[in-house]
C-alpha cells in the first residue's frame, strides 16, 4: 500500500484546498452543509488529481528515471507495477466522477474538463512554451470555481483574476527552478525548458508578481462590502516576497506544496491570512 499512497501524491492535495476558498470568502464557513459539500468536493478533486498524476507518471516513466527526485517515484523506480497503477487510477476516476455528479452536475462537467485538459497536458501541451504554465494556472482557477459551484455562490471576476495570476506566479517559479536544476545537464531537463531562459522567466515572474499584488489590492479597495480586506494585503505581499526569496536565494520553488509544508514563514503567513479573512467575513 505504501507505493500506492506515494503514487497518489497526497502532499500535492494541498493545492485542492483552494476549493474551500469560496466557503471562506462567501462567509459560509460556519454553515455545516456548505463546509461538508466543500469537503466532498475536495475529496473528489483530490481523487481526479491523483488519477492525473498516475497518468502523467505512466507517460513519463523513462524521462522521470533521469530526474534526481522524480526517479524515486513508485512507477519510475519500479516499486509499483503499471497494471496496479492503472487499476488504482480507474477506481479513483470512477469514484470522483460519481461523487462529483452527486454533488452538482456542473461540478461533474468541471472535473471532466479538468481531466481532459490535464491528459492533453501530459501528452502534448506541456511541451508548448507559455501554454504549459497557463494550463497549470487554469487548474487552480477550476479548483476555486468548483468550490463556488458546489455551495452555489457567485464567483467574482476579481477572485478568478487573482487566482489565475497567483497560479502563473507559482508555475513560472517552478519552471525557473527546473531550469536552474539542470543548468549543467540540459539533456535531462523537460523539453519545454529549451524555449525558456533565466532572463525570460525572471521578466515574466516580475510582471506576474506586480499584477498579482495590484489586482489583489484593487479587489480589497474597490469591493465595498469587503473594504476591511485591505488589512490582509500585507500577508499577500509578504507571502509572495518570501516565495521569491526562496526561489532566488534558496533554489526553491520547484514544488509549491513542499514550500507550504516545509517553510514555516510561508505556512504561518497562509494560516494568519486565512484566519484574518474569516474574522473579517464574520464580523464585518
Amino acid at each position: 500500500m505504501r507505493p500506492i499512497i506515494r503514487q497518489l501524491r497526497p502532499k500535492q492535495w494541498t493545492k485542492n484546498l483552494l476549493v474551500f476558498a469560496a466557503v471562506v470568502f462567501a462567509g459560509k464557513f460556519l454553515d455545516i452543509d456548505s463546509v461538508f459539500d466543500s469537503l466532498l468536493a475536495f475529496v473528489c478533486f483530490s481523487f481526479i488529481a491523483s488519477t492525473v498524476y498516475i497518468f502523467n507518471d505512466y507517460m513519463d516513466i523513462e524521462k522521470d528515471r533521469l530526474h534526481p527526485e522524480k526517479a524515486k517515484r513508485p512507477l519510475a523506480s519500479g516499486e509499483l507495477k503499471k497494471s496496479t497503477a492503472a487499476i488504482v487510477a480507474l477506481l479513483l476516476f470512477s469514484v470522483s466522477m460519481v461523487g462529483s455528479y452527486a454533488l452538482h452536475p456542473t461540478f461533474f462537467v468541471i472535473l471532466c474538463f479538468y481531466f481532459i485538459v490535464n491528459a492533453l497536458y501530459s501528452v502534448w501541451l506541456k511541451h508548448v512554451v507559455i501554454i504549459d504554465v497557463m494550463i497549470i494556472a487554469l487548474g487552480f482557477v477550476l479548483r476555486g470555481f468548483s468550490g463556488a459551484v458546489v455551495i452555489e455562490v457567485e464567483m467574482t471576476s476579481w477572485f478568478i483574476l487573482c487566482t489565475m495570476l497567483l497560479a502563473l506566479f507559482l508555475a513560472l517559479s517552478k519552471r525557473r527552478h527546473e531550469l536552474e536544476l539542470f543548468a549543467e545537464d540540459p539533456a535531462r531537463q523537460r523539453k519545454v525548458l529549451e524555449h525558456y531562459s533565466r532572463g525570460l522567466l525572471d521578466q515574466m515572474i516580475s510582471i506576474v508578481t506586480s499584477a498579482t499584488i495590484m489586482s489583489y489590492s484593487l479587489y480589497t479597495a474597490t469591493v465595498s462590502d469587503d473594504v476591511q480586506m485591505m488589512w490582509t494585503i500585507p500577508f499577500v505581499v509578504y507571502g509572495i516576497f518570501r516565495y521569491l526569496y526562496l526561489v532566488h536565494m534558496k533554489d526553491g520553488g520547484g514544488s509549491p506544496e513542499r514550500v507550504l509544508l516545509d517553510d514555516k514563514h510561508i505556512l504561518v503567513t497562509v494560516v494568519l491570512y486565512a484566519l484574518s479573512v474569516m474574522f473579517i467575513k464574520l464580523y464585518y
